[in-house]
């Protein structure tokens, strides 16, 4: 149904009936193996001038994610504080920092370092940092809104994010009369960008920007995320089904010639990096009937884990595996809200309190939106190169019950 090699099943299943061995459920497991995938198909990018991969933090902030990127040359996206904290934590040098997210004049200074990467995302924020950004050489860019970023929910309003054309114009200019180091112009999309034709249509109007501020990029940051593989939305269709990694390609390539003086793309997928890292595993608590629905019970679910099950459908697998008639199922984490409703499909009757469930592609996002909904937040198993270990522990009530 949702489209996994037959090899990449097993490859879960067999690192999943390891990390059984080390911690109970519910927990959330991550490997670096299919990474090896996800950068073959970004290779296939092909552009006349050179595109970096920078990691969004906020994906996956976890540490062991962070140091695996760095040792592979890569440099990260932060939007918080926090970020900026853990990738200086984690040795990464200032020039190999991004920092973007709005408001940062609040919390930047205190954490500032010389030559960082800035985005400015409104006038008020970059008049704010501008004594900063000049003391500390930092390189700058300005972040715009262009007419694809609108909030999902309400198509017909604007995100909150960027500047609006004529403030983009007039931050460049600014930024050049005062003889600072602006280097880049930016926008970002929003995750699972359905079209390569999105990124097009952006680059457009971020053309006309920098035409009329008389203004070439260096850098060219095309924020917004690819949509991961096997994934659907609630109403079945495949978030990936009209994104081709070809015409992105195309969309490159093209950028190149309308912006000749551009020495580098950006690009700064976070869930297609890293959704198909990881999932997360919950035992089957206990098992109800009625009026025609089978109900599972689990340890982990919704609420606590996996936010994205909102509006996203992912494969689940049940461990040992089941065969049998099939009952329509809800599967349901273990907090006190009807909400908390992980996974809606037929599964084997055969299904038991005991078995386990693994929530495929569960690698993007799940750390960050983790609750602590009356309970402690789930230990974290990380394998890369053959080995397995507890990133990190089980939550504990102490830890819970802050003091």
């Amino acid at each position: 149904m949702f489209g996994h090699r037959p090899a990449t099943l097993k490859f879960w299943r067999r690192l999943v009936q390891q990390a059984l061995t080390r911690v109970a459920t519910p927990f959330h497991l991550f490997s670096t193996d299919p990474l090896a995938e996800v950068f073959e198909e970004l290779a296939t990018l092909e552009c006349p001038v050179p595109v970096r991969h920078w990691f969004s933090c906020k994906t996956q902030p976890l540490a062991p994610m962070l140091r695996y990127w760095k040792a592979h040359g890569g440099g990260v996206e932060v939007v918080s504080e926090f970020e900026l904290s853990a990738a200086l934590a984690e040795g990464f040098s200032p020039e190999q920092i991004l920092v973007n997210g709005p408001a940062k004049q609040h919390w930047l200074p205190q954490v500032a370092r010389p030559l960082l990467r800035v985005n400015f995302d409104s006038l008020t924020e970059m008049r704010a940092l501008l004594p900063l950004a000049r003391r500390l050489e930092w390189s700058l860019g300005v972040r715009c809104r262009t007419s694809q970023e609108v909030d999902p929910a309400f198509p017909d309003q604007p995100t909150q994010f960027g500047m609006e054309s004529a403030e983009a114009i007039s931050a460049l200019r600014l930024l050049q009369q005062k003889g600072l180091r602006v280097e880049t112009v930016h926008f970002h999309l929003r995750t699972n960008v359905p079209r390569a034709g999105n990124y097009e249509t952006a680059l457009e109007e971020v053309a006309r920007i920098c035409a009329a501020a008389s203004f070439t990029p260096r850098n060219l940051d095309l924020g917004g995320g690819f949509p991961p593989p096997h994934t659907r939305a609630p109403g079945g269709a495949f978030l990936n089904a009209a994104f081709d990694l070809r015409e992105m390609a195309g969309v490159l390539r093209r950028t190149t010639e309308r912006f000749p003086g551009t020495d580098e793309i950006w690009l700064e997928n976070g869930r297609f990096v890293t959704a198909r890292c990881g999932v997360l595993v919950v035992r089957v608590l206990e098992a109800k009937e009625r009026q025609g629905v089978r109900q599972l019970i689990c340890d982990g679910g919704r609420t606590l884990h996996a936010l994205v099950s909102t509006w996203e459908d992912h494969e689940l697998l049940v461990v040992p595996q089941r065969q049998g008639p099939c009952l329509n199922t809800i599967v349901y984490g273990p907090t006190c809200m009807a909400f908390d409703q992980l996974a809606r499909r037929p599964l084997p009757r055969s299904v038991q309190p005991g078995d386990h469930l693994v929530w495929m592609d569960a690698g993007a996002y799940h750390l960050s939106w983790e609750t602590r909904f009356s309970h402690g937040l789930a230990p974290v198993v990380w394998h890369e190169g053959g080995q397995m270990r507890v990133a990190r522990p089980r939550e504990d009530f102490a830890g819970w019950w802050e003091k």
